[in-house]
């Protein structure tokens, strides 16, 4: 009985370690079509736009050249980078860098498509009030 009852708690346990560790092949938002209500709208308001997304967020971002901005978020001990490239039509999001979050190449800890999804949302609703 006791044998019995020490595997379940170390089973138990393994299963509480392991959910924490939970990867997901990793997202990319590509070619996301701007939409705004305002037909006058520019290249300069969709990058403001973008900004106030992420700033929103949390995120840090940094528009180092036209038509680019590289947005790095922090939370407790996690790094997330991504390149945000953008025109006039359209915007897309893509992986650059992390840290503390069990990139393989290929998988990444499941938080980060959330904050990926979040960010997309954000920009979303901030252009449509250009």
């Amino acid at each position: 009985m006791k044998i019995k009852s020490v595997f379940v708690i170390l089973f138990s346990v393994s299963l509480v370690f392991l959910s924490g560790c939970v990867t997901n092949p990793i997202v990319n938002v590509s070619d996301q079509s701007v939409v705004t209500n305002n037909p006058n709208y520019t290249e300069a308001d969709v990058k403001k736009a973008i900004i106030r997304a992420g700033a929103g967020l949390g995120w840090n971002m940094n528009a180092d050249k036209p038509g680019h901005i590289l947005a790095t978020l922090h939370l407790r001990t996690h790094m997330a980078q991504v390149d945000i490239n953008y025109n006039k039509q359209k915007y897309s999001i893509t992986y650059k860098d992390s840290e503390n979050l069990d990139y393989d190449g290929k998988n990444i800890h499941r938080n980060y498509n959330g904050w990926i999804q979040n960010l997309d949302k954000a920009i979303k609703v901030q252009l449509n009030t250009l």
